[in-house]
């Protein structure tokens, strides 16, 4: 076989690329052999004789399975967390979550009358002061004390 090295590195010149990604056709290695010139190599590049590999590059198959994982609740156990609770989601932000769901539902149990305004402002009160922990521990407190007016 004919040693087209010269023409090989001519031609990723021509074409602005790696020797590497040079592609000769093993079926016309008589014509580029005699290729000695820049402007023989063009001639062969426009025949399609030589012609340019396509870049490698990397699949995105993996990260788009792993984000649909993710998205469906997957992958999130405590091997895959990095970084501190905190880090992950915000003490204020867990705060604002907690507040805002006593908040709407002390106020439903105020418009269907199942609590009056003096028991909804102190429970209220207690919310945000932090005393009570969810709406499960809300409705324990309502039902234990007896402050409903049905009970």
């Amino acid at each position: 076989m004919a040693d087209l090295a010269k023409q090989k590195r001519i031609a990723a010149e021509v074409m602005k690329v790696g020797k590497g990604r040079v592609w000769i056709d093993p079926e016309a290695t008589e014509d580029v052999t005699g290729a000695i010139t820049r402007e023989d190599i063009r001639g062969l590049v426009e025949e399609g004789i030589i012609k340019k590999k396509q870049k490698k590059g990397v699949s995105r198959g993996r990260a788009r399975e792993r984000a649909i994982k993710k998205a469906q609740g997957r992958r999130k156990g405590q091997g895959s967390r990095k970084g501190a609770k905190g880090a992950r989601r915000g003490k204020k932000r867990l705060w604002m979550t907690k507040i805002r769901g006593l908040r709407r539902r002390l106020k439903e149990l105020r418009d269907i009358e199942h609590i009056d305004r003096t028991t909804y402002r102190k429970l209220y009160n207690k919310a945000k002061a932090g005393e009570i922990r969810n709406i499960a521990h809300l409705n324990d407190l309502i039902k234990s004390s007896g402050v409903t007016k049905e009970g």
